[in-house]
């Protein structure tokens, strides 16, 4: 193609600009909030070329045409409820950028506060991270602390496979062990037991966001007619993998952390609290193995 004719298709081609109010249109017609916000994220996302904050330089660029189909047909993706990190295929957590898809629970900002309560109170030692989905929680334990191993623990062997997939890319290596919960792992083996599990009831399950409740495995989410399934299973077995004075800590629903730590004392777990998370609910569960 001569430069003249090069010329005149990249004048036919729409800008960046133009691709993102078209990409923008379509969200606000959906319904998504912020939808300029969103389609500057898919863009970044998909092309991780720029941060979405640092794109208002390169309005005026003529983006290639496999890149503003890509564009285009994400914008549709999300305006038909697809979770942002599912189109993108990428969710931040902590210092990692993760794969994410249909695999696992799409990691949440308030879950990195579990990481750091946990890196505060035990710097050494044997840690395992239960129902691990994407290894967000491991994959951090593993590349900030000091551990001697990170256990990464899951029923799902998707939910595993995707994890494996993101310790590769962080360079880290925690060791990987699918089983039900806790009950892979050996006797006093462990000195701190880490868990993001599922919390919600069935009900609540029910009448969560389709964004949520369509896109996201249930098994990450429900646990029982209570919503407490998982963590009361958590707190007994947690008593025989973890060694005497090893810390439990549990991320929990905030309508029940009250109950939740009323379960922990009655099982003799030493210094339960409850902490909050950066904003302000009640969300973790913290507790120790008695010596005894």
């Amino acid at each position: 193609m001569s430069d003249a004719r090069a010329t005149r298709a990249r004048m036919t081609r729409p800008t960046l600009a133009s691709l993102l109010a078209d990409a923008a249109a379509r969200l606000s017609a959906a319904g998504v909030p912020e939808p300029r916000r969103e389609a500057l994220r898919l863009w970044s996302g998909l092309t991780g070329a720029l941060p979405a904050s640092a794109l208002a330089d390169q309005h005026d660029a003529v983006p290639p045409p496999p890149d503003a189909a890509a564009l285009l047909d994400a914008a549709g993706r999300r305006a038909r409820g697809e979770p942002l990190a599912h189109v993108t295929g990428r969710a931040g957590f902590r210092h990692l950028e993760l794969r994410a898809d249909r695999r696992a629970l799409i990691p949440r900002p308030e879950t990195e506060g579990l990481v750091e309560l946990v890196l505060a109170r035990v710097r050494a030692g044997v840690v395992a991270d239960i129902g691990t989905g994407t290894g967000c929680i491991a994959i951090s334990l593993a590349s900030e602390g000091r551990y001697d191993r990170v256990f990464a623990v899951d029923l799902s062997a998707d939910a595993l496979a995707l994890a494996r997939e993101n310790a590769v890319l962080a360079g880290a290596a925690p060791a990987f062990v699918r089983g039900d919960l806790s009950t892979a792992l050996a006797s006093a083996s462990l000195d701190a037991l880490v868990s993001n599990p599922p919390y919600l009831s069935a009900a609540e399950y029910a009448g969560l966001d389709p964004a949520v409740r369509d896109w996201e495995p249930a098994a990450a989410l429900v646990s029982g007619a209570s919503g407490l399934d998982a963590t009361d299973a958590l707190l007994d077995d947690g008593r025989r993998v973890l060694r005497p004075g090893g810390l439990i800590a549990l991320e929990v629903d905030c309508s029940r952390a009250a109950e939740a730590a009323r379960r922990a004392s009655a099982l003799a777990w030493a210094d339960v609290a409850i902490h909050t998370d950066l904003f302000g609910r009640e969300r973790y569960l913290l507790a120790r193995r008695n010596d005894a």
